[in-house]
């Protein structure tokens, strides 16, 4: 009996085990649904296999620079883009801000404009020799208006591949594209924001070329990791672009993240804490923003720092700038770019989360050491400048060359990023090591390379410790209730024993004692005897084949009769309870029946 209720119990230790089991799995996954995954590097070459269909979770794609420096305000390290059918090769900025791509037409470059107009600006796309080009009209792109840089393009639809011609780089076929002439954006852009484009109304939105990438499962999530590069150090570093994923070998991790702004126009809303500087030519307050802390949004769009007036003239004061009230810039000649070159100034950006931790990105002078070229200033047409612009509070950012040394993370379906100083000590492009930012609702796959954290493997043994303490407990309480339930019974058998030898003369109780059944394998009441012709004589002692009365289911009981399995193990009484007799060695005989007989009680 205590056998079987241990196995019943013990049959329900795998299926405890199996829930432990699936509760860690289950634990384990959810510990990688945290907002970013820097800590989980997948495999980024190969595609892996989802658990459960053969849907896969695409690798992040690494968009290579186009190996150029261009601009009329940089220079700046650009990326190749393909557009139409048959594909036209054009070199674009990034644009975190935009939602679309944008090109340069023949009407950039009207006769006389400057040598080499067409190369200047990254190349042309001609819409009329495209077989894929889908005309929609002129509109406005309705961006970078705060900063009166809004211009128009003729809009439409065609054919858009990432990096050069036989690079295999990812394909839109229905991508939104402009195509201006104006000089406001001397190359062409590439954005990144998913956000649809609405053309007049908002009853038919475009979808991205970011959103196509992630609804063709091209990209494993809405997001990217971005720096502009440099050419001030002695070896020049292009820039990186990583979607769906960021390259940590760029940047030195800061575990700081910043939510969305609630505007979408100026999403990429960051804290500036503090600006200071390590040198200024004369002794001036190393605080370069004497207000205090301000918002400024994050936007490679555009190329320079727009800051308030009193940080600016900080600025003045720290390095000798003149500002040109025509321009919007300040201008620096050959004298003070000398000057300045020779000071090794730095100048430090300090951000700040909401939880009030920052994060220092520190400039050389060297990413302030840029260069203006015609059309954009035409007398002289070409000068050094330094990139910072006088704003008004609705107008402050942090442009292209702010991140020259900040790396760019976002994240577009958890609604944060993250910024970061790059690392280009002992910087070697070739060591990339690109990290995935999976989406929010994908289901982590069942593949080889899957580990059961030890985390989770401690949770199972904790659990298996506690399972047998508690199985081991209740077979304990099992095995003693049975051990005091056969006393028990033991006891009672010896007493209706010694009542039923006191009244065997009795004519009215001629029923031999039996004990009653235990563990319920009888049925209720008493039990009767048929009469039979053959029926076999009670066992003697002495009988060569007397039963050891060590087994279970033997009682030394008046005859000695044996009675079966679960009736209860052999007693011998002693003490002052009543005698238990041997009948004498003669043969036991039935005592008369009555009718069809009595049966044994």
């Amino acid at each position: 009996m205590v056998f079987l209720a241990g196995f019943r119990y013990a049959s329900c230790l795998p299926a405890l085990l199996l829930l432990l089991l699936v509760s860690a799995h289950t634990s384990t996954a959810a510990s990688f649904m945290s907002p970013w995954l820097r800590d989980v590097p997948l495999v980024e070459t190969s595609l892996v296999k989802r658990a459960q269909n053969t849907t896969t979770i695409p690798a992040p794609i690494v968009v290579a620079p186009s190996q150029y420096w261009d601009g009329i305000d940089g220079p700046w390290s650009s990326f190749a883009l393909q557009v139409g059918t048959p594909a036209q090769n054009v070199r674009v900025q990034i644009s975190t801000a935009s939602t679309f791509t944008w090109t340069i037409y023949d009407g950039g470059c009207p006769p006389g404009y400057v040598a080499d107009c067409a190369n200047s600006r990254g190349f042309l796309f001609e819409t009329n020799k495209s077989l894929t080009w889908t005309p929609n009209s002129i509109f406005n792109f309705d961006f970078e208006v705060n900063l009166n840089m809004d211009t128009t393009g003729n809009a439409g639809f065609d054919t858009a591949t990432l990096g050069w011609q036989g690079a295999g780089g990812p394909t839109v076929s229905h991508s939104t594209i402009f195509s201006i002439k104006s000089s406001t954006y001397w190359l062409g852009g590439f954005g990144l924001n998913p956000r649809p484009t609405n053309f007049s109304t908002f009853v038919d939105p475009q979808p991205s070329f970011m959103q196509q990438l992630k609804t063709n499962n091209t990209i494993p999530s809405i997001s990217y990791g971005y720096t502009a590069g440099n050419q001030y150090y002695q070896t020049p570093i292009f820039g990186s672009l990583v979607l769906g994923g960021y390259d940590q070998n760029r940047f030195t991790p800061t575990n700081v993240s910043f939510p969305f702004f609630t505007d979408i126009s100026r999403d990429l809303l960051v804290r500036i804490h503090s600006i200071s500087t390590n040198t200024s030519f004369n002794l001036a307050s190393s605080n370069l923003l004497p207000s205090g802390p301000i918002s400024a949004f994050v936007d490679s769009t555009v190329p320079t720092m727009w800051l308030p007036i009193d940080a600016c003239e900080a600025f003045e004061a720290a390095f000798n700038l003149q500002y040109n009230e025509a321009l919007n810039m300040y201008l620096v000649n050959d004298t003070l770019h000398q000057q300045l070159l020779a000071t090794s100034a730095a100048i430090t950006f300090t951000l700040t989360a909401g939880d009030g931790r920052t994060v220092p990105i520190t400039l050389p002078y060297g990413a302030f050491d840029l260069t203006l070229h015609y059309p954009y200033i035409t007398s002289p047409n070409t000068s050094y400048y330094f990139p910072l612009q006088r704003a008004n509070n609705t107008q402050y950012t942090l442009g292209r060359a702010f991140l020259q040394e900040a790396y760019l993370i976002v994240d577009y379906e958890r609604q944060n990023f993250t910024i970061a100083p790059c690392a280009y000590d002992n910087f070697n492009p070739s060591n990339a090591d690109i990290r995935t930012i999976l989406s929010p609702d994908t289901v982590l796959p069942n593949s080889r390379r899957s580990r059961f954290p030890t985390g989770a493997i401690a949770g199972v043994i904790v659990g298996i410790v506690i399972l047998i303490a508690a199985l081991a407990a209740i077979l304990w309480f099992l095995r003693r209730r049975k051990h005091t339930e056969k006393r028990r019974v033991a006891e009672l058998e010896a007493k209706e024993a010694g009542g039923a030898h006191a009244d065997h003369s009795s004519e009215n109780e001629s029923k031999p004692f039996i004990s009653n059944p235990i563990g319920g394998e009888l049925g209720g009441g008493e039990i009767h005897e048929l009469t039979a012709p053959h029926k076999p004589f009670a066992q003697e002692m002495e009988s060569p084949h007397k039963i050891d009365p060590n087994k279970a289911g033997y009682s030394e009981m008046e005859s000695g009769e044996y009675f079966g399995p679960g009736k209860g193990f052999a007693h011998e009484m002693h003490g002052s309870g009543p005698a238990v007799f041997e009948m004498p060695g003669s043969d036991v005989h039935e005592m008369p029946g009555h009718g069809e007989g009595h049966g044994l009680k």
